[in-house]
C-alpha cells in the first residue's frame, strides 16, 4: 500500500516499485489523499489566477490518476478525496475541507478502515518532512503513522527519499534541460543539498529499471500538469537511464531482514 498526498505522486516515488511488484503478481493498493484541486487547469492556469477551477481541476486529475494506474498495473485505487491544500503557506492551507487542516485522527481513521481491509504486508508514503516540506505530504505522514497504531497491523514500513549523490545532479540536469533557467539562488542551492539522505543512510534500493517505460508512461498520463513534471522533459530513454532505482528507508519491520535490501518484500517472500 502506498499513501501519496496528490494524483501523480504515486509515479514520481514509487512508480517503478508499484510497476514491479504489480508484475511480480502482487497486490499493490494506492490510497491518494487530496483531489489535487490545486494543481494547473487547462492551458497551464495556476491556482489564483482568473479562470482557475478547483472543481474541475480535480476532475481532471482524477481521469488522469485512473489513467496512470492503468499504466502500472495497479491493482486498487482509492482516493481520500481531501481539498488539496496547496503549498506551505498558500490560503488554500486553512481553507475549509483542505487535508492539512483536517484532524489527524479523522483522517487516520478511514485510513486505518483501508489497511484493515486490505491487510498490506509493506507500506510506503513519505518521511515526517514530506521529503520536501509540503503540507500534504508531511499529513499523510501523520496520518499514515497514526492509522497503524489504530489499525494493530505490523506491516513493513518505509519513507520515500533520495540519494544525497543524485541531488547535485538533479540541478545540473534541471539547468541543462531549462536553458531559460537562473542561475540558482544560493539559499535554493542549499536547500536542495537537504533534500533526502546522505547514501549511507538509505536502508533499500529497489532497482526498476526495467520498468522505467511505465513510470515515465504514469508520469505522461499526467498531463495538464505537465509543465511542472521536470522529467518529461528528459525523454523516455533518459528517463530510464537516471531514473531505474528508488531508493527507501526502512522505518518499521518484524521481519529481521538484514539491511541495506534491495527488495520492499525482504524477509516476507
Amino acid at each position: 500500500m502506498a499513501v501519496h498526498a496528490h494524483p501523480d505522486d504515486e509515479a514520481t516515488g514509487t512508480g517503478g516499485v508499484l510497476a514491479r511488484y504489480a508484475a511480480e503478481g502482487i497486490r499493490t493498493v494506492l490510497v491518494t489523499c487530496t483531489d489535487g484541486g490545486c494543481g494547473d487547469g487547462p492551458g497551464g492556469t495556476k491556482p489564483g489566477d482568473p479562470g482557475h477551477d478547483p472543481a474541475a481541476v480535480a476532475r481532471m486529475r482524477r481521469q488522469e490518476l485512473e489513467a496512470s494506474c492503468e499504466v502500472l498495473k495497479i491493482s486498487d485505487l482509492e482516493t481520500l478525496d481531501y481539498a488539496d491544500s496547496g503549498m506551505m503557506g498558500w490560503p488554500d492551507n486553512d481553507a475549509p475541507g483542505s487535508f492539512w487542516r483536517t484532524p489527524v485522527p479523522e483522517a487516520a481513521a478511514r485510513l486505518a478502515e483501508l489497511m484493515e481491509r486490505y491487510r498490506p504486508d509493506v507500506v510506503v508514503t513519505y518521511d515526517e518532512n514530506g521529503f520536501y516540506g509540503h503540507p500534504d505530504h508531511i499529513q499523510a505522514n501523520r496520518i499514515t503513522t497514526a492509522a497503524l497504531e489504530l489499525s494493530g497491523l505490523t506491516p513493513k514500513v518505509y519513507w520515500t527519499t533520495a540519494p544525497r549523490s543524485a541531488m547535485q545532479r538533479f540541478g545540473e540536469l534541471m539547468r541543462e534541460f531549462g536553458e531559460d533557467m537562473p542561475e540558482p539562488d544560493p539559499a535554493e542551492t542549499a536547500a536542495m543539498a537537504e533534500i533526502g539522505l546522505p547514501d549511507e543512510e538509505i536502508t533499500t534500493w529497489v532497482d526498476t529499471t526495467a520498468f522505467s517505460g511505465q513510470k515515465f508512461d504514469a508520469l505522461a498520463a499526467h498531463a495538464s500538469q505537465g509543465e511542472n513534471i521536470f522529467f518529461l522533459k528528459m525523454g523516455k530513454e533518459r528517463f530510464g537511464e537516471l531514473m531505474g532505482m528508488e531508493a527507501f528507508v526502512r522505518v518499521r519491520d518484524t521481519t529481521g531482514a538484514a539491511l541495506p535490501e534491495n527488495d520492499l518484500f525482504a524477509g516476507l517472500r
